[in-house]
């Protein structure tokens, strides 16, 4: 370990790019002051290239040049990445050569020698001197959802579709160390086990498990038996193993292959072709084993270590169903989920392991977490927005006084208006969390259909989540502890329930979609559970107070809270990237910091461009 004066600041860079949802993110003597996703700059959803955009916009955020960085730190080992490439195909030889005769020459002349590259990157953005260092994929998640959280010590879950060669590890966090306890191997991966029915059902494998997770209650448990005796053997401790006859990931350039079609009689569905009950009962059936599955491990884990506290991370730890089964059976007494659970958070954990446990730096958990509400991108003055919305000719209300801010927006959704919000810091992760948030009454029974169709234009089923005070949350929902990161999904309290069909348990599937089933419809889903989000007034006081004043004018304090981007798009990072998404859909209003605009009182023709620019050079 290296001894350095406490008196020297040391100021560290993380990366993670190339496999999928790049990002950057600095810390500077153990706080994280900036954290940013490549995406958010670009507009390619889940870009994986090198996030030049996502460095320079933590710079910017933490009033540094790259020179002022003391050490840089990259979230996984290619070369252990390479090694399983090879092993992988030896294995499976002389099956997948196809995929083998693509992958190798992109191997051999850029990832192989990625450190040259990622110096030659950085060059571009500015000089520096730091010493690039690497971390190893899963120790990345891991330091990423122990060091932010508030336990001095605690068992750390992370699950996803592969890093170098893990795809499941288990650690012990104490302190400012973290120790690998447990791990399972690639090919065997709970996250692909997820993407390859993610993929049958058509959807797009590392962005459409959202999508499968949400179709799941519209079906019916037919298959998990089928899975369990087939695809997957599990475990009385949840380790698994599956049975690789029936996936071509490992080798192939497909996720599911003839085997798996035929094991369930239908060939692997078209995107954008009609959902049938079928692929209902699929997605019901491959989410109830992938709970049984995480609620298995997460027994076993608690039972054989006695350690109160769970942290979680890794692409598997997005699946806020499951989450809230682990959370609901009360395994442990804690637990605390990376909201940047996903490969972008790596960056921001490679940062924190280097600090804690490279540098052997001492660390005091605070009574919350660090990740200041994950708030921690990048924000804009209203003299920045102002300047865009008169360069771009659009009408607007500047309105300095909050509180008269704030009734006008309440006004706008009482009356069934939709809105976005953009308000100070970015959000880091997949969620919007009321700085970049399509917002709306959740009393109304029609708003889901309004907002799926003609707001972010994707599928009808996809359903929204409830944005509640903190403080009145246990009087709506079955809510166990806090969720400010929108990561588990809880039940709606029956007393709020509404009084269903006397057929409705006949109805199948999309059937249920428009049935009232609460007084708060826009956001109960079909089995009464909900994607939760308390807010804080230490975190988010504007998105509190309007929520607070909602309440005071309807009795309820909750909003429908949808992240501000339409299908196919990243989440709104810069001003003109709302107002894009703004005059693109039949959206009502938008509110930029101290600015409201209406939709129907813009002036047509009015020409936004395609590209975003957060002009940070």
């Amino acid at each position: 370990m290296n001894s350095i004066s406490k008196s020297v600041p040391r100021i560290i860079l993380g990366i993670s790019a190339f496999y999928h949802d790049s990002g950057a993110a600095i810390v500077i003597d153990g706080k994280i002051i900036a954290a940013c996703q490549e995406e958010r700059f670009t507009r390619k959803k889940h870009d994986s290239a090198f996030p030049s955009n996502a460095i320079r916009s933590c710079l910017k955020i933490s009033n540094l040049s790259l020179s002022d960085i003391d050490s840089i730190v990259f979230y996984e080992k290619p070369f252990l990445k390479f090694e399983r490439l090879l092993e992988t195909y030896l294995t499976f030889a002389p099956r997948g050569f196809l995929s083998f005769k693509r992958a190798i020459p992109v191997w051999i002349k850029e990832k192989l020698f990625q450190k040259s590259m990622l110096r030659k990157a950085l060059n571009e953005i500015g000089e520096f001197s730091a010493p690039l260092k690497f971390s190893s994929h899963h120790y990345s998640h891991a330091a990423s959802a122990f060091f932010p959280s508030p336990f001095k010590e605690s068992l750390v879950l992370c699950l996803d579709g592969v890093g170098e060669w893990a795809t499941t590890t288990l650690w012990h966090g104490k302190d400012n160390k973290i120790e690998l306890l447990k791990e399972i191997h690639f090919p065997h991966s709970l996250g692909l086990l997820y993407s390859a029915f993610t993929y049958y059902i058509g959807f797009k494998v590392n962005s459409g498990e959202y999508k499968l997770m949400g179709l799941a209650p519209y079906g019916v448990d037919r298959y998990s038996e089928i899975i369990k005796k087939q695809l997957v053997e599990i475990k009385d401790d949840g380790s698994f193993r599956l049975h690789m006859k029936f996936f071509d990931y490992a080798t192939g350039v497909t996720m599911t292959n003839s085997h798996f079609n035929s094991l369930f009689s239908q060939p692997a569905r078209k995107p954008e072709t009609e959902l049938t009950q079928f692929h209902m009962d699929i997605a019901k059936s491959i989410q109830v084993v992938t709970e049984e599955i995480l609620l298995k491990m997460t027994k076993a884990i608690r039972q054989d270590y006695k350690i109160p506290n769970l942290c979680l991370a890794g692409g598997v730890a997005l699946n806020c169903v499951a989450n809230g089964k682990i959370i609901d059976e009360k395994i442990f007494e804690k637990v605390w989920i990376q909201p940047a659970a996903g490969d972008a958070g790596g960056s921001l954990g490679a940062a924190l392991g280097y600090w804690y446990q490279g540098l052997d730096r001492g660390r005091i958990p605070g009574e919350k977490d660090s990740m200041q509400g994950s708030y921690l991108g990048p924000q804009f003055s209203n003299d920045e927005i102002e300047s865009v919305l008169l360069d771009k000719k659009m009408k607007f209300y500047k309105i300095d006084n909050q509180k008269k801010l704030i009734e006008r927006i309440v006004n706008l959704l009482i009356n069934e208006k939709v809105g976005g919000l953009f308000q100070g810091r970015m959000e880091f992760g997949p969620r919007s969390l009321g700085a970049r948030s399509i917002i709306a009454d959740p009393r109304s029974k029609n708003m889901q259909s309004i907002l799926n169709l003609k707001i972010k234009f994707r599928e009808s089923f996809r359903p929204f989540a409830p944005a509640v005070l903190a403080e009145k949350v246990k009087d709506w929902f079955e809510l166990v502890d806090d969720s400010p990161y929108m990561m588990n999904v809880t039940q709606i309290k029956s007393k709020h329930h509404a009084d269903l069909p006397t057929d409705y348990d006949e109805l199948f599937g999309i059937q249920k979609l428009n049935i009232n089933r609460s007084t708060i419809p826009a956001v109960t889903h079909l089995d009464f559970s909900a994607r939760i989000q308390t807010v804080h007034k230490d975190t988010n006081s504007f998105f509190h107070e309007l929520i607070n004043q909602f309440d005071k004018n309807t009795g309820i304090p909750i909003l429908v809270n949808t992240s501000f981007n339409v299908r196919g798009e990243p989440i709104v990072a810069a001003p003109i990237d709302a107002l894009r998404c703004f005059m693109n859909t039949e959206m009502d209003f938008v509110v930029l910091e101290n600015f409201l605009l209406l939709k129907e009182e813009q002036p047509s023709g009015i020409e936004l461009g395609k590209v975003s620019s957060l002009e940070l050079d």
